[in-house]
Parts: C-alpha cells; sequence; structure tokens
C-alpha cells in the first residue's frame, strides 16, 4: 500500500505561463522551467544579432511565483532565461541546465548555484523525506555546422519519489531540440514517462534552418518516447515559430494520436497522475 507522501508524488501539477515556461509542482517541490517574462511587444535577443518579438503576454510575472526549489533551463537563449529572470529571481536559487549555460550564469549574471549537467549526468534534491533527480538528456537544436551558431541545449527527465524508495513520476522536458538518434536514445533508457512536455513551434531562421520540432517532428517524438501523456509548449508566443498548435492537432488527428495528448492553455494548471499500464500505445 502506498504512503500518503508517496501518492503525493505520483501527482504532477503544470500550470503553462507562456513559451516554455512552466510552473510545476509534485509532492514538496515546486519548479520553474525556462523562465521567459517578457511582455508583448518586446524583443527576446537569440544571439548573432538575432532577436524575436513577442506576441503573447505571460500569465504570470517574475513578482507573483511561489517560493522555489529549483529552474530546471534546457539553454541560455533569450526567449527562455530573460532579461526579467535575470533581474528578478533569487540569485542562490539553483539552476540546473547545461554546462555552457551554467558557466554564463555563474559568470556573468551572478547565480551561483548554477549546475551544469552534460549528457546523462544527473543532480539531486532532497526535501521533506522526498528526492527529486533531474538527468540531462540528449538534444539537438540545429543540424550539421549549424549548431555552432547556437547554445548547447539539453532535454531534462525528472524523476520524483521517496528519498528511499522507487521512483513515483517521470517527466521528459524535450527542451528546444530536433528529432535525432539521441530521442531513440532516451526511448530504450527510459521506457516509463509518465509525462512529456514538447517544445514545438518550428523555430525558423533567417535562410529557412528550422531548429525546434514542428509539427510531423513532434509527432515522431510521441511515437518514439511513448509516453503515458504529452503537453505541448514553445508554439505561438513569438514570430520565429513557423509550425502551429492547429498543425500538430491536424497531424495528430492523421496519425490516429489525438487522445495522447493533453492541451493545457497560457494561465491553466492540469494535473497529471501516475497511472502504472496507461503508457501511449500508438
Amino acid at each position: 500500500m502506498k504512503t500518503a507522501p508517496e501518492l503525493a508524488l505520483r501527482q504532477l501539477t503544470m500550470q503553462f505561463i507562456g513559451n516554455a515556461t512552466t510552473l510545476l509542482r509534485c509532492g514538496p517541490f515546486t519548479l520553474l522551467t525556462d523562465p521567459n517574462f517578457l511582455h508583448r511587444g518586446q524583443r527576446a535577443y537569440l544571439g548573432n544579432g538575432l532577436t524575436s518579438r513577442r506576441l503573447t503576454e505571460p500569465a504570470l510575472r517574475a513578482d507573483e511565483l511561489p517560493q522555489l526549489d529549483a529552474v530546471v533551463l534546457s539553454h541560455l537563449h533569450g526567449d527562455h532565461w530573460d532579461r526579467v529572470a535575470r533581474a528578478k529571481l533569487d540569485r542562490g536559487l539553483p539552476i540546473v541546465t547545461t554546462p555552457h549555460g551554467a558557466r554564463r550564469l555563474q559568470g556573468w549574471h551572478r547565480f551561483r548555484h548554477a549546475v551544469g549537467l552534460r549528457t546523462w549526468e544527473s543532480h539531486t534534491f532532497v526535501k521533506d523525506g522526498a528526492l527529486l533527480r533531474v538527468t540531462s538528456m540528449p538534444g539537438r537544436h540545429a543540424p550539421g555546422p549549424a549548431r555552432r551558431l547556437l547554445p548547447p541545449v539539453m532535454g531534462s527527465l525528472l524523476e520524483f519519489g521517496p528519498a528511499t524508495g522507487d521512483v513515483q513520476f517521470r517527466l521528459y522536458i524535450t527542451g528546444d531540440t530536433l528529432m535525432f538518434d539521441g530521442i531513440q536514445q532516451i526511448a530504450r533508457r527510459n521506457r516509463d514517462i509518465d509525462l512529456a512536455i514538447l517544445h514545438l513551434g518550428g523555430t525558423k531562421l533567417p535562410g529557412g534552418l528550422i531548429v525546434t520540432m514542428d509539427a510531423a517532428q513532434g509527432a515522431d517524438l510521441l511515437e518514439t518516447i511513448r509516453p503515458a501523456s504529452a503537453v505541448p509548449v514553445h508554439y505561438d508566443d513569438y514570430t520565429v515559430f513557423s509550425s502551429s498548435l492547429d498543425d500538430f492537432r491536424r497531424e495528430l488527428d492523421r496519425r490516429g494520436l489525438a487522445g495522447d495528448v493533453t492541451y493545457v492553455d497560457r494561465g491553466e494548471t492540469h494535473t497529471f497522475t501516475h497511472a502504472t499500464g496507461t503508457h501511449f500505445t500508438g
């Protein structure tokens, strides 16, 4: 029989703030992902002289956030870590990110507890008898030589459970990745993912280069990872996005996968529950 703390760790609540920014609660842990609090009309800096204008308002302001245990940051790009986050977040807050991101955060931004993980490395938090393990997953932000133009990116596997016991809930956050052979590696190593948060949008850079999953790649990832459920983010907040949420819906309908995805609007909150034996069967 599951204890009350174990049962609490079998549920994860996600509030969608906008772009790739979510507020996650599981057991005693409260986490923020990819903090982006720019307002509509403001520009995010993407590096190499590129910017993108925000088209939406975030559902929360940075000063409305609850007490956080950590930030999970897929990479250091202006639509995932912006000047508002840099100014407003507590500099003592743990931030789990790539080695590239951690070096920049510790140096220029003075976030002294930024932790850089190489692919497959983990960092563990323990609180009130519960454990959270964050493991860096493979990610690829651009094809071929174009990768040198963009910051390194990681996906993240978040595993929640009692400090002495089995994992009760597994969450995979894709980060800004394309489909590539690393996604198959994730699938082979992790067969029981309860929820996948998909960074979509088909982000298009000058010259037509696509650097995040479009609708078809998002559906490909679902068929590869086979999570129990999935929720799309990162699809309509900036002018660089070329693949809409409607594109994704149509692709899922075409493949017969529509029932495997939950849509959470900006500002809405949804609770996902671990359910043994109900993982993706498409």
